[in-house]
């Protein structure tokens, strides 16, 4: 490579990088607490990649702000100086969203964890982005109201890493997805700029692209804030079983139930092996000698759930 490459495509020396770090380091210090500021190995490393661990790379910096001063402040001085920036929240998920830059910033949106309100007449709740998913529910919890998208990893993921994966669930047949469960959504720009898209009323002025920043592992907007809709919990809730001696046949199923007009809460299937899988670890009396199974959830009133648990099976 020639001496005028630039930076972003040839491979950095050691002692460029060092020094690239430094200034980095030195330019955040300005608007940051040094607590908020990690930069060695060993403090960088937890950070070098989310729940896709087969790809790694250690941050030249991460930064943990507090405050949505901090952030804007954060983005603007990185944009500044030309260096990219990664957002993070739990680092559960499980495509790559969070893997940092070898030359960039991590910003670690962990300290921003307040649920700031709980409306149970609107039936929303407003939330910083670092929130885990089910601690929302928790806190809709005395209303008799949760949020819906229930993602595996939901005990620690967070609503600003939902907003920016579009996160699901089981119950994502019948409640939708993060994108379905969203009114408003804060932020900044890579520039450091606020904006806001969505609203708290059922329209908002202008294009609606709500839908196109929910999804885009931060590539729109760095997510500070997220307005949530919440449901009333179902009264009840059943789950039948059924076995199957071909898969084929237990796709089949799921299509009947479809055309049927039944939205079942959770509709999952599952083939032999990962059947054998599952059951090894939960123990929840699988049948391990069908070819497939298919677990279909019903909720709702005690007569609603009768009646689609009668109609399924």
């Amino acid at each position: 490579m020639s001496a005028n490459t630039p930076t972003e495509i040839r491979e950095l020396t050691a002692t460029e990088r060092a020094e690239r770090q430094r200034a980095v380091v030195q330019a955040l210090g300005r608007v940051l607490p040094a607590d908020a500021i990690l930069y060695t190995p060993e403090d960088t490393t937890p950070y070098e990649c989310d729940g896709l661990t087969a790809y790694r790379e250690r941050p030249l910096v991460v930064c943990l702000p507090e405050t949505e001063e901090q952030v804007q402040a954060v983005l603007k001085t990185c944009h500044a100086l030309a260096v990219p920036v990664v957002a993070r929240g739990a680092g559960t998920g499980l495509s790559g969203g969070a893997m940092p830059h070898r030359m960039g910033v991590t910003l670690s949106m962990a300290r921003f964890n307040q649920i700031k309100t709980v409306d149970p007449v609107s039936r929303t709740a407003v939330v910083q982005c670092g929130v885990r998913n089910l601690a929302i529910s928790e806190a809709a919890a005395p209303y008799g109201l949760y949020y819906a998208p229930d993602p595996s990893s939901q005990i620690a993921c967070t609503i600003g890493g939902n907003v920016a994966e579009n996160s699901g669930g089981v119950h994502c047949l019948k409640y939708g997805l993060t994108v379905h469960n969203v009114l408003k959504v804060k932020g900044f720009t890579i520039e450091g700029e606020p904006i806001e898209f969505g609203s708290d009323a059922l329209d908002t002025p202008g294009y609606d692209l709500l839908a196109v920043l929910v999804g885009s592992e931060g590539m729109l907007a760095v997510t500070t804030e997220v307005t949530v809709k919440l449901v009333p919990k179902p009264q009840l809730a059943r789950c039948i079983m059924a076995s199957f001696d071909d898969v084929r046949k237990a796709g089949d199923a799921v299509a009947a139930v479809i055309a049927a007009g039944i939205i079942p809460a959770g509709l999952e299937m599952m083939d032999g092996p990962m059947t054998i899988a599952v059951e090894d670890f939960v123990h929840a009396g699988y049948d391990l000698s069908a070819a497939a199974i298919l677990l279909c959830e019903s909720d709702g009133t005690p007569e609603e759930v009768e009646e689609e648990i009668g109609r399924m099976s």
